[in-house]
């Protein structure tokens, strides 16, 4: 747990490492080299332009069709991790036995703990690394749209309701950070997280940052975020809830 968390806040770093390179002060062309700029920005960059015309020259809109059809691709992988989070915490009685019973630092005892461990995660199909699945996947979308948003020329001379998609919008910023604080919440809810003082930290600090980074960034990437929180909102209300409520139910009938 501990792991995931650092992993987990050390994501907007690695985001604000990477958004500097690659070219990120260059247009993106069909003539861009390089598999980043080929293969990541020219398609993301192209998706922007083609539902832009479709709507009207909307480029914000553009963005939030966009950030829609992402959430849908990556649906899959997140109901699979809403699955293992599930198994997970279900598992955790029989992982707090083992750790009593193993509780020598000897490394002979933490080599059959280890054994013990992986034969209590096939035994319930748990995997504990499908819970970082998502997020490994969704980096390099991120990484990808904050490129195409920053070197498609025609997204900074656009506007979108009040908001002008190039610069920094500060109300956006805004409704980014308490966007992203419900989502976690949400998440949170009725979970063992919600005991566990680092993911509490978590809940106050990803906000923090990530609003914090929404100040800055324009206010096409802080879109970006917004929508994606809604769509990961809907679906902790009408997926992942349901899920939890029937295994709860289900367990309790047991």
């Amino acid at each position: 747990m501990r792991k995931k968390v650092l992993w987990l806040l050390t994501m907007p770093a690695i985001l604000a490492l990477l958004t500097g390179c690659t070219q990120v002060n260059e247009d993106i062309t069909k003539d861009s080299t390089g598999f980043w700029n080929e293969y990541v920005v020219w398609p993301l960059s192209q998706a922007i332009e083609y539902f832009a015309d479709v709507t009207g020259e909307n480029y914000g809109l553009s963005i939030i069709i966009i950030t829609i059809i992402i959430r849908l691709v990556l649906l899959p992988l997140n109901v699979k991790q809403l699955k293992s989070s599930k198994a997970m915490q279900d598992i955790q009685p029989e992982l707090k036995e083992l750790r009593e019973k193993y509780s020598s630092k000897d490394a002979q005892t933490q080599q059959k703990l280890q054994q013990e461990t992986m034969s209590l995660f096939q035994k319930h199909g748990v995997n504990p690394l499908a819970g970082c699945l998502p997020l490994i996947v969704q980096m390099p979308i991120l990484i990808g749209f904050y490129h195409a948003i920053m070197r498609t020329p025609e997204v900074a001379t656009h506007s979108f309701l009040w908001m002008e998609l190039g610069e920094p919008s500060y109300i956006l910023a805004v409704v980014t950070a308490l966007t992203t604080f419900l989502q976690q919440k949400l998440m949170m809810a009725g979970a063992a997280a919600a005991q566990n003082p680092q993911m509490t930290m978590m809940l106050y600090l990803m906000p923090i940052m990530i609003g914090t980074f929404a100040f800055f960034f324009p206010s096409a990437l802080a879109l970006y975020w917004v929508v994606g929180n809604l769509f990961m909102i809907a679906q902790t209300v009408f997926i992942r809830k349901p899920m939890m409520d029937k295994q709860e139910t289900g367990g309790k009938a047991k």
